[in-house]
């Protein structure tokens, strides 16, 4: 373990190491079966438990009532952009998006490839996204309203949420599900792709209000309609069986480790506060969000000598600091802080900034 670095990575991310250690302790024979997770069968009792548990934790997690079933999907968040338009815009309808940087704008892409009714209610493009735009004026025939809470390109995060006036909200949440406490009644459907807060890639949560589902026409292709993971429990066809023991294992660490979303929450504040806290000292380190809208779990900013940056990154490799290269789109540095980034690789984050400006000032 001792050659295990500090990862920033915005995705695939850090998993917490206890979790880690769980998963290369069964990782030949699961509980003892003499199968790993990786070559069980997904429908035998021993899958089925995992599958299960992941699920309860997640209702657990969120306080879910019945009126919610929690989904297994393949293709990550990107399928739902295009599954979300298929089965909730009927015709004649139009959905209400807001545009809060690369994620959303995809969203809104895969609705309008469909010919979907999509209006963008609002947007902080004419901002370069750097903060959450301002809401008004949601039409209360819309079918759903789509928001975007944490936009890992740009650092910046919902921290109101909008007020739909009983219009079901429809959120990708693959940045920061389970990264703080949720009052769920607003939404009609959660979903997010588990590779930055829940597990390893290869499978998103979806979090579906069981009335949404009547508004699912019949005619769909059959992996593409949500009724058909409802119905089938998941398990229409093989789940992807390891990334959903992983966040079985990861939602258990939330419960009964760290304490639940409340206690991640603080974690998580801490944290965020500690790396903001130093690059305001001064103008070396530029924020790139507005801070009314800055992130808990992306941290993006700039040097103010541009010509540094490169520096940055190799020295902070030396050090064992790694993925705080900026988005390909926008360049510049960012710090992902999920859940399983601990205070410690936050403070040593810190404590390499803070001797990285006094040495290039």
């Amino acid at each position: 373990m001792n050659d295990r670095i500090h990862n920033f990575s915005a995705g695939p991310s850090a998993l917490p190491t206890a979790v880690m250690q769980e998963m290369q302790e069964d990782l030949l024979s699961y509980r003892g079966s003499g199968m790993s997770v990786m070559e069980m069968s997904h429908r035998g009792d021993l899958f089925m438990g995992i599958i299960d548990e992941a699920r309860t934790r997640i209702k657990r997690l969120y306080g879910l009532s019945d009126a919610y079933e929690v989904l297994f999907v393949h293709g990550g968040a990107s399928l739902q952009f295009a599954m979300v338009p298929m089965n909730f815009i009927g015709e004649g309808q139009t959905a209400e998006y807001i545009e809060t940087g690369t994620w959303s704008t995809k969203a809104i892409a895969e609705a309008r490839i469909q010919n979907k009714g999509v209006r963008v209610a609002a947007s902080s493009g004419d901002r370069d996204f750097t903060c959450i735009p301002e809401v008004t004026g949601l039409s209360a025939e819309a079918p759903f309203v789509h928001i975007t809470t944490n936009n890992t390109v740009r650092g910046t995060q919902w921290h109101d949420l909008p007020d739909t006036g009983g219009v079901p909200l429809i959120a990708d949440m693959s940045s920061d599900i389970l990264s703080r406490p949720l009052d769920t009644r607003p939404f009609g459907m959660i979903y997010g792709g588990a590779q930055k807060n829940m597990g390893p890639s290869g499978t998103a949560v979806v979090i579906l209000r069981k009335d949404m589902v009547e508004k699912i026409p019949h005619n769909l292709p059959t992996m593409l309609s949500y009724r058909t993971y409802v119905e089938k429990e998941s398990m229409f066809n093989t789940p992807a069986t390891f990334p959903i023991y992983a966040i079985s294992l990861v939602t258990k660490w939330l419960e009964e480790t760290v304490g639940g979303l409340a206690a991640m929450e603080a974690v998580n504040t801490r944290k965020a506060e500690a790396l903001y806290a130093l690059m305001d000292e001064d103008d070396f380190y530029c924020g790139t969000a507005a801070k009314e809208s800055r992130s808990l779990m992306n941290a993006t900013f700039r040097l103010r000598n541009r010509e540094l940056e490169p520096l940055f990154i190799e020295k902070s490799l030396e050090c064992g600091l790694a993925g705080l290269k900026g988005h390909k789109s926008v360049g510049g540095i960012r710090a992902s802080i999920y859940n399983a980034v601990s205070e410690a690789s936050v403070e040593a984050l810190c404590t390499f900034m803070d001797d990285f400006r006094r040495t290039n000032r």
